[in-house]
């Protein structure tokens, strides 16, 4: 990142409505991480009563995945094309309408499609939500709590879908876990549509990289898918070979399009930029550690402890609390008075160290001895790093990549969750076979053999949470290594547009 920015006669002034617009943008990104969750623990319901098979029911969770991670892009360089509002209040219009399908759902195909359109609507919505922050928040100290309140939503809304999703399908059915998105996806556009006032110029009016779009789009939706099936079908089969194998060669030939159209969908200064490239590749890393957690600590709390949904969503409270406490309290009172790496390097470390204390789990373990610290460390941790990380991904950036720079942060978090889904439960699930393998000759009797297989599984769940200890240390070692950006300057100067008119006010990052 450039040490200076290019000055422009008069600062614009701030947006006298930009913290109003902070609370419907945060509403809108609370119920995109939410869905992430709250479906998982409306699934086994909705499966039995629309009739979804064993074999198909992932794709409840895959479809969303892959229009969600493979149009991220795409839906960035939308926001920059058609105008963030515009984009923003059409991404929570098409998510809604999209979860009533989802609710109203009378088959199995009916779901499938649901769940890819509100894919599609939400990689159009989350960039936009992420980059309006960028151009709305230009003072260093007001970017530092604006960026905090957004990364406390963005870390601990999954913990709290977790919570959600618990109550309505215990107490009301399950599918009441899409209609809850439309009050919310309601109020944040009209909200958007009355309050938010997107700053003049910026947008990036280029034609639109129609091959960029087809190979990007095509290579991601290839990766994730992979790693999806790698969960399901093991890493040696045919089609999860040949979906990253072209997911190579679909990735390297984007690269080569992108390097030589005069306009293009990801222009590569957006990723060649050191601090931005270490924030996208430690993000993606700690994600990965994340997403397989919540996968594993909701079964063992369920299947091993006897929790029900309910009481398991409250027993990640204490995470939620340490993400809200680390990100609002410590990375915004922090942020301006130290470099970035100072922040995220310990954080993502303090997370280690809360993984850590997760390895040591058997099926006696004390909620509150074991749990509840490693939780809390946990939160805190991510909050900590995470809230840095996304104000420096799309700080300095020209306003008419801020939609394509946002889009980066979200394609690194959706990579980054397909990714930990597959790698930790394969982890998991070999390492409780060979468990199985060996102990299960010495259980003569059928409660034994229930006890060997417990066992087994809390093996196989400790044996994957050391693999994320170690993913969560080189994302600490890549933080402080490649990240290199100071404390920002507290004076707001004006970023270089297209053209002089185009100019927005952000901060200056001293090194």
């Amino acid at each position: 990142m450039s040490d200076t920015a290019t000055l422009a006669p008069g600062l614009r002034q701030a947006d006298p409505a930009r913290w109003k617009a902070l609370a419907f943008i945060a509403l809108a990104q609370l119920m995109v991480v939410l869905d992430a969750t709250i479906v998982n623990i409306a699934l086994p319901s909705a499966q039995q009563d629309l009739g979804i098979s064993d074999g198909n029911r992932q794709w409840v969770v895959t479809a969303y995945a892959l229009a969600f991670g493979g149009l991220l892009l795409f839906g960035g360089r939308i926001a920059d094309l058609w105008g963030r509002k515009r984009t923003f209040v059409l991404g929570l219009v098409g998510f809604a309408s999209a979860s009533a399908l989802g609710g109203a759902a009378t088959n199995e195909a009916m779901m499938f499609g649901s769940r890819a359109l509100q894919g599609v609507f939400g990689a159009l919505l989350a960039p936009a939500a992420l980059s309006l922050l960028a151009v709305m928040f230009t003072d260093a100290k007001e970017r530092a709590k604006a960026f905090g309140i957004y990364g406390a939503i963005a870390g601990g809304g999954g913990a709290v879908g977790l919570i959600l999703g618990g109550f309505l399908t215990e107490y009301l059915d399950w599918r009441w876990t899409f209609f809850v998105n439309i009050p919310f996806a309601i109020v944040a556009a009209a909200g958007a549509y009355f309050v938010i006032r997107e700053p003049a110029g910026g947008r990036n009016r280029s034609p639109l990289d129609i091959p960029g779009v087809i190979l990007s789009t095509l290579g991601l939706v290839s990766l994730v898918y992979g790693f999806t099936r790698a969960e399901s079908d093991g890493w040696s089969d045919a089609v999860t070979i040949g979906m990253f194998v072209a997911s190579a060669v679909l990735l390297a030939a984007f690269v080569a399009v992108e390097a030589k159209v005069k306009s293009p969908l990801l222009p590569l200064r957006v990723i060649t930029d050191r601090n931005r490239g270490g924030i996208y590749l430690s993000l993606g890393l700690a994600i990965i550690s994340m997403f397989g957690l919540f996968l594993f600590l909701t079964y063992y709390l369920q299947i091993v402890k006897g929790y029900t949904p309910v009481k398991t969503g409250f027993a990640f409270l204490p995470m939620i609390v340490g993400m809200i406490t680390g990100s609002t309290q410590i990375g915004t009172r922090l942020m301006t008075r130290v470099a970035p790496r100072l922040l995220m390097g310990p954080g993502f470390l303090v997370a280690a160290l809360g993984m850590l204390l997760l390895t040591q789990l058997e099926i006696g373990s004390s909620y509150a001895a074991l749990l509840l610290p490693a939780m809390l460390l946990l939160g805190l941790g991510m909050g900590t790093a995470f809230m840095p990380a996304m104000s420096l991904a799309t700080q300095g950036v020209e306003p008419r990549d801020s939609g394509v720079a946002s889009a980066m942060v979200n394609t690194s978090q959706q990579v980054g969750g397909a990714i930990g889904t597959a790698l930790l439960n394969t982890i998991a699930a070999s390492a409780t076979t060979s468990y199985i393998a060996d102990h299960m000759g010495g259980a003569a009797t059928r409660s034994q053999q229930q006890l060997v297989q417990l066992e087994a599984m809390v093996k196989g769940y400790t044996s994957a949470i050391w693999f994320a200890v170690g993913i969560l240390v080189v994302a600490a070692t890549i933080a402080l290594t490649f990240v290199n950006a100071g404390k920002p300057d507290m004076s707001a100067v004006m970023g270089a547009g297209e053209d002089a008119e185009d100019a927005v006010p952000v901060p200056v990052v001293a090194h």
